[in-house]
């Protein structure tokens, strides 16, 4: 049965990656052109509605959108140089949690790290269900009931997807991303073109709609009427963080393909969403119901040919449209796992979420941002009004809350850093912009259901600061322990020994899981010899260093990681040998404590026939669902591998 779930997983998911092999990384990572695939999607997608939200704030001064235009484009190249200079400063990765922790303060970093994690999952959960709306609009009316059950169907692809790994699924995403941008592209270039002789037109148009704008609202209302429709098309500009959160999944050297990659982004998006704004007003697009306003406009260019190759060339754009939106989740899945895994790393978020699985993919964080968008989706019954709204407002805490820190760091490193006026003025410029935006879309989407994403927000920030606060307390009574058994040992006895005895082989042998000389392997090894004093003539060590993704990011890190399993692991050598006992130790290093264990006991066994493993499990005062969903309990789970294999495993509780 085993064999057969094995195999089964290896068909869909594929099979675990060898971690000792170097050529990993570069087989795991993405090149900037198709990072740009994997992270623009998001950006280019919001081009399906962006744009359209901002032209119908307009509502009869459809001219005034070349102001908008204008607007949008500048905060596009503004926000993203800001970023860009994010990318240089945390080439870690990291994005608006990292500066946020680091440069204003670990608490405000988890505010931004939540407000961003809400803010991925409603992006796959809107993006699949805009897609879906869209292709369901070109199906027979009575298949309407199944879009919800393909709208889940869909998510659960996409997790399949991510499950087998970054690379594979931004390469069966690429037709998709290609077909949009080659369509639109050619149809902005051509609505351009063949007005470029209406320029003068244009001018006398948008100056007419100035007037007509001044004299019914005055010349305050018709700038603030320019604004809100700026802050109405706030979506345009979602996904441009992407690229500095998920720094760890690029090719080397990260900071150049990131920046490379933030550049493909900002050009193509402010190309799509500006060539659009312009096309409305060019074209004279008109709200028809049921009809977006992309689909207006392409049905007015093709209005000239015969009505069967004017509906193919429709259907075919905003069929790329529809898939398109699909494929823009996917930034969703890169980004969301990425965060979850950083603040997991900072025990912000339970330790499990930042394991990786034999694939080398933060396969927890897929798992529950995808399960929490698909029951976001069914709760909501996939309106994309609700969903719309929600999805507005989280973005711009993180994009506010990182120029913050941002603008405070050049201030610091002023009189270190000659630049920093160049610098701390995209910074600040992108400040306010994006607290413009901001504060003008809560006040505007507040009562229609933006609240909804605030207190998701804030149930999630109550939420996280529970589970820092046990890791704290978890945490301080884990040193008290450390305290309590390392100040009794010699810090001598845990240099090499010069004549160590001899292991008999024949002997009784303990073998010990540890993690590190800490008080916590130290208490179950005093244990054992005061319990089982004289039984043990052999004294075995097993060390498992975990790859996760708090030190998955290059060669050199599994090289550190190696290195140190190996330096921790012998001091228990050298403190038996000191001690006059023969010891051994042990030592590998993988994604799962469970499956390395699992191989090496064999070996050990084979080697000292009469052996009996032994490991501590720290035991709270009292036990609860937090305490059960916050610790692995590792142990029981290698307890369990071993019995099947017929090898003796006394787990000894550790009290703190």
């Amino acid at each position: 049965m085993v064999n057969f779930f094995q195999s089964l997983k290896n068909i869909v998911i594929g099979k675990g990656r060898n971690v000792t092999d170097k050529s990993v990384f570069h087989q795991l990572t993405l090149a900037a052109f198709f990072a740009w695939i994997g992270l623009g999607a998001d950006g280019l997608s919001s081009s399906c509605y962006g744009p359209e939200e901002a032209f119908r704030a307009l509502h009869e001064y459809p001219f005034l959108m070349m102001f908008v235009a204008l607007g949008t484009a500048i905060t596009i190249f503004i926000v993203s140089a800001s970023y860009s200079q994010i990318i240089e400063l945390f080439p870690a990765g990291g994005g608006g949690y990292l500066v946020a922790s680091k440069l204003l303060s670990p608490n405000i970093g988890m505010v931004s790290g939540c407000a961003l994690i809400i803010d991925y999952i409603l992006t796959i959960t809107l993006s699949v269900t805009s897609g879906i709306d869209a292709i369901f609009s070109f199906l027979p009316p009575e298949w309407i009931s199944y879009k919800l059950v393909s709208a889940t169907v869909g998510i659960a692809v996409l997790i399949l997807l991510n499950l087998r790994g970054v690379k594979e699924s931004v390469t069966v995403l690429l037709p998709v991303f290609l077909l949009f941008v080659i369509v639109h592209f050619g149809v902005i270039v051509y609505i351009l073109g063949s007005h470029l002789a209406d320029l003068p037109a244009v001018a006398t148009k948008t100056g007419m709609d100035i007037s007509k704008a001044t004299s019914a609202l005055g010349g305050f209302g018709a700038f603030v009427l320019i604004l809100r429709a700026y802050s109405m098309g706030a979506g345009t500009y979602t996904g441009i963080e992407a690229v500095s959160n998920a720094l760890p999944i690029l090719r080397e050297p990260r900071v150049q393909t990131g920046k490379k990659t933030m550049r493909y982004m900002s050009w193509s998006l402010a190309f799509m969403a500006v060539g659009l704004m312009v096309s409305y007003s060019l074209m004279h697009v008109q709200h028809a119901e049921g009809k977006t306003l992309n689909a207006i406009l392409f049905e007015k260019l093709f209005s000239g040919l015969d009505s069967s190759t004017a509906y193919i060339f429709v259907t075919v754009i905003l069929t790329s449209e529809a898939v398109l939106l699909f494929v823009a989740a996917q930034t969703g899945f890169l980004g969301g796992p990425q965060i979850l895994s950083n603040m997991a790393v900072d025990r912000w978020f339970p330790t499990r979420f930042a394991t990786l699985s034999d694939r080398l993919v933060t396969q927890n964080g897929v798992l529950i941002i995808g399960a929490v968008a698909a029951a976001i989706l069914l709760l909501t019954g996939g309106n994309i009004r609700v969903l719309v709204v929600m999805y507005s407002i989280n973005v711009f805490i993180t994009f506010s809350l990182s120029q913050l820190g941002m603008v405070r760091h050049w201030l610091q490193v002023r009189s270190s850093f000659p630049q920093w006026k160049r610098k701390i003025t995209i910074n600040g410029i992108g400040l306010f912009l994006t607290s413009f935006i901001l504060a003008s879309v809560v006040i505007i989407k507040f009562t229609e259901g933006g609240w909804v994403t605030i207190l998701l927000t804030g149930g999630l920030v109550s939420l996280v600061i529970l589970f820092k606060r046990h890791y704290i307390y978890t945490g301080k009574m884990l040193r008290r322990l450390d305290d309590l058994v390392l100040t009794a040992v010699d810090a001598s006895l845990t240099e090499k020994s010069e004549n160590p005895p001899q292991p008999d082989t024949k002997a009784k042998t303990a073998v010990f899981l540890v993690n590190s000389f800490s008080g916590l392997g130290l208490h179950t090894l005093f244990t054992v010899m005061r319990t089982f004093d004289g039984t043990f003539k052999n004294f075995v060590f097993v060390q498992v260093g975990i790859l996760d993704a708090g030190n998955f990011k290059g060669a050199e890190e599994v090289d550190s990681l190696r290195q140190f399993t190996e330096k921790e692991s012998a001091k228990y050598v050298n403190f038996m040998h000191n001690n006059g006992y023969s010891a051994e130790a042990f030592c590998d290093f993988g994604t799962d404590v469970v499956e390395v264990v699992g191989k090496i006991a064999p070996q050990i066994v084979q080697k000292y026939p009469h052996s009996i493993f032994f490991g501590g499990q720290v035991v709270f005062p009292k036990e609860s669902i937090l305490t059960r969903w916050l610790h692995n309990f590792t142990v029981f789970a290698v307890q369990r591998r071993l019995y099947f294999e017929g090898i003796p495993v006394v787990v000894l509780p550790i009290r703190i």
